[in-house]
């Protein structure tokens, strides 16, 4: 059902202004007429009978009138004459008085559009803004000047809210756009190992074999990716299980499945209890365990630790390796960021990304620092739930833990 036109915010404002203002007026002129209304002569003319008037008259047409009744007739028409002009005062005070009103009203309602429609200005900046967005051009700013009042902080606000959307979405057009590079590369690899094999007329079984190897290395390969994409994608829903989790537990549990060959594990594990997904825990550690692993030097170290202070539960994994920039340890945590050093290694390149997904969802941050010696020390810091009772730490090695790496 079609509804009539409605009257806009600007028009409901001069209304309410010219409204207000016309009962203030309204009020103003009945107290002014009021009070001039109890401002009485002195005394109060009653109404004088025929005989009096009579004998007045008379006694202005006497020759030798009565000097009392004169005065008498004298005070009264004074008195009469004095009410009679009081309210004719108070008849033209109450006319002027609402002609004015009528005028000032009008005034009122013509300054009062004017004032809303400079009051509702920044709105109107910010609706603009606001039909421009998209999601193929968020650049629009309402970029709001003059006093910092609510509208400006409102404006501010809205500015900011775009800002991070267009680094959102800016960001989600990178990550598909290498994801999708990503997942090309297995399949290329695919298509190429079948087309020669189908262009060699003379392949034995054993070149079948060899072709089949390589598909399937590519097939793990594209099927750990589209692994940790979906991981990534789940973490965007937010966190949905909420369990005690000790670290520390969790961390001896992924070293006694690890394979870190011929690598030394040094582990410090004492109690770290957070609130989360056991699940998400235990893949946070492992990435950082595999990390730590691949992009290692031969027979070098890895420790891991864990630890509860100041209301946070920290874990901390660090290895050797080649020397890595505080520049590229900065940019480690980003999709498909591999460093220069890390290249010839195999991996999808959005391990230390998960890391970070899972560190925050949890509440908590993600930290990468390089080591003086070489290598690269990840720490992740998540809130407490609680401090568990004292357990003696566990050592995982074929040497005594050492201290946390500097």
């Amino acid at each position: 059902m079609n509804r009539g036109p409605r009257l806009t915010v600007r028009a409901r404002l001069t209304l309410l202004y010219s409204g207000l203002f016309a009962v203030c007026g309204a009020i103003v002129v009945a107290v002014s007429y009021t009070l001039m209304a109890r401002l009485a002569p002195q005394g109060q003319a009653q109404h004088a009978p025929a005989s009096f008037l009579a004998r007045c008259r008379s006694e202005q047409l006497s020759a030798r009138p009565d000097e009392g009744i004169l005065a008498k007739c004298d005070a009264y028409l004074r008195l009469l004459g004095a009410q009679h002009q009081r309210d004719l005062t108070l008849s033209h005070l109450l006319q002027y008085s609402l002609i004015t009103l009528a005028v000032v009203i009008a005034l009122a309602a013509i300054l009062g559009w004017i004032a809303a429609g400079r009051a509702l200005r920044p709105v109107h900046r910010i609706t603009a803004a606001a039909r421009a967005a998209s999601e193929h051009n968020l650049s629009a700013r309402v970029a709001l000047r003059g006093p910092r009042d609510e509208l400006r902080e409102l404006a501010e606000t809205f500015d900011e809210m775009l800002g991070r959307l267009q680094a959102a979405f800016e960001a989600q057009r990178q990550f598909i756009a290498n994801a999708s590079h990503e997942l090309r590369t297995p399949l290329a690899v695919m298509r190429t190992t079948v087309d020669v094999a189908l262009g060699n007329p003379d392949g034995t079984s054993g070149d079948v074999r060899v072709m089949a190897a390589d598909i399937r290395a590519a097939v793990d390969h594209a099927e750990h990716l589209i692994g940790a994409l979906l991981i990534l994608a789940r973490n965007e829903r937010g966190l949905t299980v909420h369990e005690e989790i000790d670290l520390a537990t969790v961390a001896e549990d992924v070293l006694d499945t690890a394979d870190p060959g011929d690598r030394r594990v040094h582990a410090t594990l004492e109690p770290a209890v957070i609130s989360g997904d056991p699940v998400l825990a235990e893949r946070l550690i492992a990435n950082l365990v595999d990390n730590a692993t691949r992009y290692n030097v031969a027979y070098g170290d890895i420790w891991i630790s864990t630890r509860s202070a100041a209301g946070s539960s920290e874990l901390t994994v660090a290895n050797t390796g080649p020397v890595i920039s505080s520049v590229d340890a900065d940019r480690i945590f980003q999709p498909f960021q591999r460093l220069n050093d890390r290249i010839s290694h195999d991996g999808s390149g959005l391990g230390l990304t998960i890391v970070a997904s899972i560190a925050a969802i949890h509440g908590g941050t993600a930290t990468a620092r390089p080591r003086n010696d070489g290598g690269l020390s990840v720490t992740v810091t998540i809130p407490s739930t609680g401090t568990p009772a004292q357990r003696t730490g566990a050592q995982t090695d074929e040497q005594p833990a050492v201290p946390r790496p500097g």
